[in-house]
């Protein structure tokens, strides 16, 4: 059960090693793009080239009999997006298992390399464990963890623990099924929480620190990207690098623009070189192309987000 980009090498590697996967469960088809065509979730494509029964209900809690139907003899989830109701939690004799990207008890939630990433981690990681009512709560089986380098962003960061937690998820199968491993309990009391990151997260406060705004930026790349104004119209931020000097003006003035990129002032008086932008109505660039023919398109003086 999965739906988005993360799952597909879990799912890849189980048909490799030959695992029987008789039914794979994901999000329904949406609509993507301007022209809203319906597309279905990565993990779908890559169960009907392996010609693997898909199955995908809008509720969850509402529509599992086909599941149930195909007697599973365990569960696999990983970022499928929807709660398992009791009756399939109770079903598979060797039960249900996600792949979730944190050292649970951290980051318990939908977003967990986000806020990894957003609350400045120098390490994150991929936990398997047992799946129960509670989110993300049930006893550990099996962590390995990985470094988040200074340049990671989230989407670095997503296809890393990806390719991660389908190595352990191989590594941990056989001992579970072998009924190899002691399940150890979470403690409660030093759980965080990574929930869906919502509108006013993404956008920019130049108040903040220049390495809080740092991380908010690579945090939030490749989606749903940070954004602020530019006389009064909006420009998504998709990449910078930390200037450490000090400055006097004001958080959220332009103080330097060069080919490579504009310098910011952050709250904490010290600077922030953006180097790649999306104007309101254009493309992603780099801010040397937005500025070829034109230096005067970022003017030194002007405040971001007002």
């Amino acid at each position: 059960m999965g739906t988005p980009d993360f799952s597909v090498p879990i799912l890849r590697q189980l048909i490799e090693a030959n695992y029987q996967v008789s039914l794979v469960v994901t999000q329904p088809d949406r609509p993507k793009g301007r022209k809203g065509v319906l597309t279905p979730p990565p993990v779908k494509t890559e169960a009907l080239q392996h010609d693997i029964p898909v199955f995908q209900p809008i509720k969850l809690s509402e529509s599992y009999q086909e599941i149930l139907a195909v007697e599973p003899d365990l569960i696999i989830t990983a970022a499928y997006g929807q709660l398992l109701p009791k009756a399939i939690l109770d079903t598979p004799p060797l039960g249900c298992i996600n792949v979730h990207a944190s050292l649970l008890p951290e980051l318990r939630g939908g977003a967990p390399i986000h806020y990894s990433i957003l609350q400045g981690k120098k390490e994150t990681g991929i936990t398997i464990m047992n799946m129960a009512e509670k989110l993300d709560a049930g006893d550990i089986l099996t962590q390995e963890s990985i470094v988040i380098e200074h340049e990671d962003n989230v989407g670095t960061l997503h296809d890393k623990l990806s390719q991660v937690g389908a190595k352990l998820l191989l590594e941990t199968l056989p001992k579970l099924i072998a009924g190899e491993l002691t399940p150890i309990k979470q403690d409660d009391s030093k759980a965080t929480f990574a929930p869906n990151i919502t509108r006013e997260q993404e956008k920019i406060d130049w108040n903040q620190s220049n390495l809080e705004i740092y991380n908010q930026i690579r945090g939030l790349n490749p989606w749903p990207v940070a954004f602020t104004t530019y006389e009064k119209k909006g420009m998504k931020i998709w990449a910078a690098e930390l200037a450490d000097e000090h400055y006097e003006q004001a958080p959220g003035e332009i103080i330097q623009v060069d080919e490579t990129g504009f310098v910011v002032v952050c709250g904490n008086k010290k600077g922030i070189r953006i180097t790649e932008i999306q104007p309101a109505g254009k493309r992603r660039m780099l801010v040397a192309d937005y500025l070829r023919g034109s230096m005067d398109r970022l003017k030194k003086g002007s405040i971001l987000g007002e």
